[in-house]
């Protein structure tokens, strides 16, 4: 295995998931699309870094050091800092954030220590109480079709600002995602096509190259480890 993965569940109303990582050799490692934005711990070669990334609207491929760790807090749609928002931040455009020491980083004209693993939710409660970290309660009820004294427009363009992706962007990302689950659990391609509304394999194919970097093929031969994936 190039890569292992360990995750848990948060009860958070931040926090999506907690995961950590860590690299067992060097390698060609492909990251798949995803919704949410995530603060990031790198530990390498004793020295550690700390990273705020958007959504990812595209899969890419980078070259993965060998006896590396990561350390990732992935938040929930509609929580975002407001002077790094997550469309600021998408794709390749990572923020990361300068060292105070070995321990700690700056953020906010503060220096700050490296969470970890296990106090995720305290560090992410304490950035929330000094207001570098707000949730969008509209965002919620947009998700889950509740009325909301928005217009139509209005929701859309607030949507977009506070997640850095529109509504149907996000359900393509998040179908292609639940589609590689599938595949790996053993599906047939054409049943996960029709289970989950693709007009047809070509179709299927076009969105998994796009958000996942790989056609059905390749993710049922899973000749290739892809990142953290994980069932909703």
């Amino acid at each position: 295995m190039l890569i292992s993965f360990h995750d848990r569940e948060s009860d958070s109303p931040f926090i999506e998931r907690v995961w950590r990582s860590h690299s067992e050799r060097p390698g060609v490692f492909r990251s798949i699309a995803a919704c949410h934005w995530e603060m990031v711990v790198t530990r390498l070669a004793g020295k550690a870094y700390f990273t705020v990334r958007g959504p990812e609207t595209i899969a890419t491929t980078a070259d993965l050091p060998a006896d590396g760790e990561w350390f990732a807090i992935r938040f929930k749609l509609g929580t975002f800092m407001p002077y790094l928002p997550p469309g600021f931040l998408r794709d390749l455009n990572a923020v990361t954030l300068p060292a105070a020491t070995n321990h700690s980083f700056w953020l906010n004209g503060s220096a700050i220590e490296y969470p970890d693993f296990e106090n995720a939710e305290v560090f992410v409660q304490r950035l929330v109480r000094a207001g570098i970290i707000i949730a969008d309660p509209a965002i919620r009820a947009i998700l889950l079709g509740q009325s909301q004294p928005l217009s139509t427009r209005s929701a859309q363009r607030r949507f977009r600002q506070v997640t850095g992706l529109t509504q149907a962007t996000i359900h393509q990302i998040e179908r292609a995602r639940r589609a590689t689950r599938l595949l790996r659990q053993g599906l047939p391609i054409l049943d996960v096509g029709l289970d989950l509304g693709y007009y047809d394999q070509a179709h299927l194919t076009r969105s998994l190259k796009r958000f996942i970097g790989q056609t059905p093929t390749q993710i049922v031969d899973a000749e290739q480890q892809l990142s953290f994936l994980y069932n909703t």
